[in-house]
């Protein structure tokens, strides 16, 4: 989100509890927009006669092939806005104009090429996944298709930072609701009407993201942009490549992550409870998706409000900033824990009826959400290394999490104590615990000391 001049002078002004929020709720909106973007498909197919939940789990082996094409995307475009937002402002619109040509170009060769590797390699790919004979025509299907709308998806996410970075933040938001509500509309013509399938909620998508990506492009390529796409800055020059990229990896660092803990999860799953339970995961990490949006959209909404008032010397009210963070996410955090607990049916049915997979989802919820007020700790703590631009120590946590403890224990819990698929969901709590909490008290020991110690000489 690009900020006015009124918007940031209203920072040192009021509440920062207010500043927070009134930013807060269209970066919630557009959030929840683009997760029911991505689980909407997951809705639709879990409720397909016959074969829901073959087909659920056939297309939740997809999640890591679609999270290394986010990755991509994250490399190029969330790396390429920021450094055209700092070229513009010095006033080097030319360079802009260039470095916004250049991420475009890469988002497109770099859509190709994963399409190519993708539609070669995906069968041993799927297997390697999770996937058994019975959820692999499931999962083959979904993927062939939206693989090939991976240019489609890669550009209409990548070049919509650049209509955010030139100010245009409502049309960014439409970028992604005109994508979500022509999702919406297909995907049960096309699964229940046309008897499509897990086909036509993958012909869906891709459409709904030509659809977002064209919208777009054009934008951008006409007079309301400040700065124009134009063919002539598309041409790669190899110095900006590395410029792009080294401000991206971060963004891919954490998708390639996630990845990988899929891969891990599914394939573990697969071992040790089989199709059943990767369809279990399938709908945990949908809820999971949902439920994080408020705390994720509130955290997000801080960094610009905390940012600027530490850059203006005012570090009691970006202290303030921080407590009013940490307390909101942990409440809804806690208040969301209580909801999954209390009512987990109603949550598992929006995703399948099927009273075998309902029956091991809620147990397998219980262990997996429990203390997810943790996660509270993790996104505060993060944010506020974000905010003072500290981004190596964000990443540092995020990696700790999801690489360092994640992974090993998705690994190794099955294997004690006969715990089996208990110990896939046992290793999510036990890292919100472990890196929440470190990451938490390592932000009181440096960005909160640090601030205590400066605001006792503010003026």
């Amino acid at each position: 989100m690009t900020l006015s001049s009124s918007d940031k002078s209203s920072f040192l002004e009021g509440p920062v509890s207010r500043s927070i929020l009134r930013l807060a709720f269209p970066m919630i909106v557009a959030q929840l927009i683009h997760a029911m973007y991505n689980v909407v498909d997951r809705m639709y197919i879990g409720h397909i006669p016959g074969a829901a939940a073959n087909a659920l789990t056939g297309v939740g082996l997809t999640f890591p092939i679609i999270c290394i094409v986010t990755a991509f995307t994250n490399l190029f475009g969330s790396g390429g806005a920021p450094l055209f937002s700092i070229s513009w402002g010095k006033g080097e619109e030319k360079r802009a104009e260039t470095i916004m040509g250049n991420s475009f170009s890469l988002l497109l060769v770099t859509a190709v090429l994963l399409t190519a590797m993708i539609l070669i390699f995906k069968r041993p790919l799927l297997y390697l996944f999770g996937a058994s004979d019975v959820t692999f025509p499931y999962a083959d299907q979904y993927i062939a298709i939206y693989i090939c709308g991976s240019v489609f998806a890669m550009s209409s996410l990548g070049m919509n930072s650049f209509i955010n970075a030139q100010g245009f933040g409502r049309t960014g938001m439409l970028t992604v609701l005109l994508g979500a509500v022509v999702n919406i509309a297909l995907d049960p013509l096309f699964i229940f009407v046309f008897h499509w399938g897990v086909r036509g909620a993958a012909l869906a998508t891709v459409i709904s993201q030509c659809v977002s990506s064209v919208w777009a492009v054009s934008f951008l390529c006409g007079k309301r942009a400040k700065i124009r796409l134009r063919t002539a800055s598309m041409r790669i020059q190899p110095a900006l490549v590395g410029e792009i990229a080294a401000l991206g990896s971060s963004g891919f660092f954490m998708a390639i992550t996630n990845s990988g803990v899929q891969v891990v999860c599914n394939a573990t799953l697969q071992r040790f409870g089989g199709d059943l339970y990767v369809g279990v995961m399938t709908i945990i990490n949908s809820i999971r998706e949902i439920a994080t949006v408020p705390v994720s959209g509130l955290t997000s909404a801080s960094q610009p409000v905390m940012g600027y008032n530490y850059g203006a010397g005012k570090y009691r009210r970006v202290q303030a900033g921080i407590r009013f963070m940490s307390v909101a996410a942990i409440t809804v955090l806690s208040t969301v824990w209580l909801c999954l607990l209390l009512f987990p049916e109603w949550f598992i049915h929006l995703f399948n009826n099927e009273p075998e997979l309902v029956a091991a989802c809620v147990p397998s919820m219980h262990v997996y959400f429990f203390g997810f007020f943790m996660m509270a700790g993790q996104m505060a703590g993060q944010s506020s290394a974000v905010a003072l631009g500290r981004s190596k120590q964000a990443v540092f946590f995020s990696l700790l999490r999801k690489a360092f403890i994640v992974m090993p224990l998705t690994l190794i819990l099955p294997r004690m104590f006969g715990l089996g698929v208990t110990g896939v969901f046992l290793a999510e709590p036990i890292s919100n615990f472990i890196g929440g909490g470190a990451c938490y008290i390592t932000m009181l020991l440096t960005i909160w000391k640090e601030l205590k110690e400066k605001s006792a000489h503010e003026v």
